[in-house]
């Protein structure tokens, strides 16, 4: 497989990149099991049901790493940087609900001749009911070819 390395020079502010996934019982079993979060917010439907959420939700963190994969094979891409990354959760995340991760670049930043220039993004995740789940801004060292 031939990876196309992102290219500062070639990102401009505004464009964009997504991704679409639902979530699965699967997908939050084994987030629970790879990072060892098994609040039983998440795994547990009579836990989850007596709290403000009525019913198990995603782990937040499940929903923020799709912004990762966005931006390391999309958006800036293969060789990026993650130097930062803010988070918001606005509504929970449930299993069967379609999210859409979007991050769109809103800055480039030029730095002395002895640092990489960096690239700031807005992160989005939205819902089916196109309501916001999820913002924040990342920051990505992006190399000049």
């Amino acid at each position: 497989m031939k990876f196309e390395v992102a290219d500062f020079n070639k990102i401009a502010v505004g464009d964009q990149a997504s991704i679409t996934r639902t979530i699965t019982e699967t997908d939050i079993s084994l987030f629970a099991k790879i990072t060892g979060d098994f609040n039983p917010l998440h795994i547990n439907e009579e836990f989850a049901k007596k709290t403000v959420f009525k019913g198990r939700i995603a782990h937040g963190m499940l929903i923020a790493s799709w912004v990762s994969a966005v931006l390391g094979t999309k958006l800036p891409g293969f060789g990026s940087i993650y130097i930062s990354q803010t988070l918001r959760f606005m509504k929970p995340v449930r299993i069967g609900d379609t999210i859409t991760t979007t991050v769109e670049v809103v800055k480039k930043i030029e730095r002395d001749p002895q640092k990489d220039p960096l690239i700031k993004l807005s992160t989005t995740c939205f819902n089916q009911k196109n309501q916001e789940v999820l913002t924040g801004e990342a920051v990505l060292i992006v190399k000049k070819k």
